[in-house]
């Protein structure tokens, strides 16, 4: 059974918009406290042209994420996690974006 961390963060990842998934994908794959094992640099290349597509904002200011609770209350959440729980979240993120 999943740990109720990361089953807790998967159900509120689950319910945000795509947005905010990708706003937190961003900051997910830019950071550098995380151990995530996945190709970051290719993730945050591949995410920030997907945001950029569907948000104007993005697209033509610098965004300042701290005004996004959500997405910087789940990187919160992710950095009480062990790795192994960030990658798991990851892992659900970034298979959640790519099937959207």
């Amino acid at each position: 059974m999943e740990n109720e961390k990361v089953k807790y963060l998967i159900d509120m990842i689950n319910d945000m918009d795509i947005k905010d998934k990708l706003r937190l994908a961003i900051c997910m794959s830019h950071s550098k406290w995380s151990g995530l094992i996945y190709n970051t640099n290719e993730n945050y290349d591949k995410f920030d042209t997907m945001l950029k597509d569907i948000d104007e904002e993005y697209r033509t200011t610098l965004i300042n994420f701290g005004k996004y609770k959500l997405v910087m209350f789940a990187m919160a959440k992710l950095m009480e996690m062990e790795t192994k729980e960030q990658n798991k979240v990851a892992l659900h993120l970034f298979n959640t974006i790519n099937y959207v």
